[in-house]
């Protein structure tokens, strides 16, 4: 089914959920999951240098939940009751799954990916080389770039409605340090680095006092930037009070390999972890 077809039936369905009751609109409903599985479409991608989201695809993951049934799934001893299967054939995809990680059917595992006890969400893409590490979650329609490291316990927040929301990006060769969360359509730019329990939301201040004035930015990390927690005074009815925010304290060095450590990232800049 041609490409302009699929968008036409799923902005249709979108509109009239009675739609939702023809085959046709189901089948190009679950065709376009199926292609989210296997990587040939993505929720988002990289455009000239920029990152378009494609809606309509974040349309069709959501519509496709009411036309699937709850079924139980029996996995050994264990027992699921959902609407949307487990993805399989790890061997063949050439991905590496450890006990208990679990990755929805509308996910795509490129070849060479590590799954920790982990978990991955429908239309979420995870490039080659990337590790998801221990209770590292990766959520609907995040993109995770090549040789990324997700260390254990991030949270890479996931999003769904409303479709114009863009979706969490990171890019390339970043290192994600253990506990971060990274929320809300934040966008981390190559080979950054992000300090252990760095929090990023959409209104979240992200200072660069790395020269001899402050930069700010909201929503994005950029290139081969090394972040660390900070906090910043904020004032309310009650008084004033210390806030989260991210610190950016530097570059990683072009000799660093992408594959550097945290601690040898962070050590470059006297910091202790």
């Amino acid at each position: 089914m041609e490409k302009e077809i699929l968008i036409n039936i799923i902005e249709e369905a979108w509109e009239n959920r009675e739609l939702l009751k023809s085959q046709k609109t189901q089948d190009a409903i679950k065709l376009v999951v199926e292609k989210l599985d296997k990587g040939e479409i993505r929720v988002a991608e990289k455009q000239n240098d920029e990152w378009i989201v494609n809606q309509w695809i974040k349309k069709a993951v959501i519509l496709y939940f009411p036309i699937c049934e709850m079924e139980t799934i029996e996995v050994g001893p264990f027992e699921f009751h959902d609407k949307i299967a487990l993805k399989k054939s790890y061997s063949e995809l050439g991905v590496r799954v450890v006990p208990h990680a679990i990755a929805r059917y509308g996910a795509h595992l490129a070849s060479g990916v590590v799954m920790m006890p982990s978990y991955v969400n429908i239309g979420a893409y995870v490039d080659s080389g990337t590790m998801v590490d221990t209770w590292a979650t990766v959520g609907s329609c995040a993109q995770i770039g090549k040789d990324v490291h997700l260390s254990g316990g991030v949270g890479i927040g996931g999003v769904l409605e409303p479709v114009q929301a863009s979706p969490v990006i990171i890019e390339d060769g970043c290192f994600i340090g253990s506990r971060c969360i990274v929320v809300e359509g934040v966008h981390v730019k190559k080979e950054a680095v992000l300090g252990a329990n760095v929090v990023l939301t959409a209104s979240t201040r992200i200072i660069d006092i790395s020269g001899t004035e402050p930069i700010e930015y909201k929503g994005i990390i950029p290139e081969r930037s090394v972040v660390i927690p900070g906090s910043i005074p904020k004032e309310f009815a009650a008084g004033i009070y210390n806030v989260p925010c991210a610190l950016i304290i530097g570059k990683r060095k072009e000799s660093t390999d992408k594959k550097t450590s945290l601690n040898d990232a962070l050590r470059d800049f006297q910091v202790s972890i």
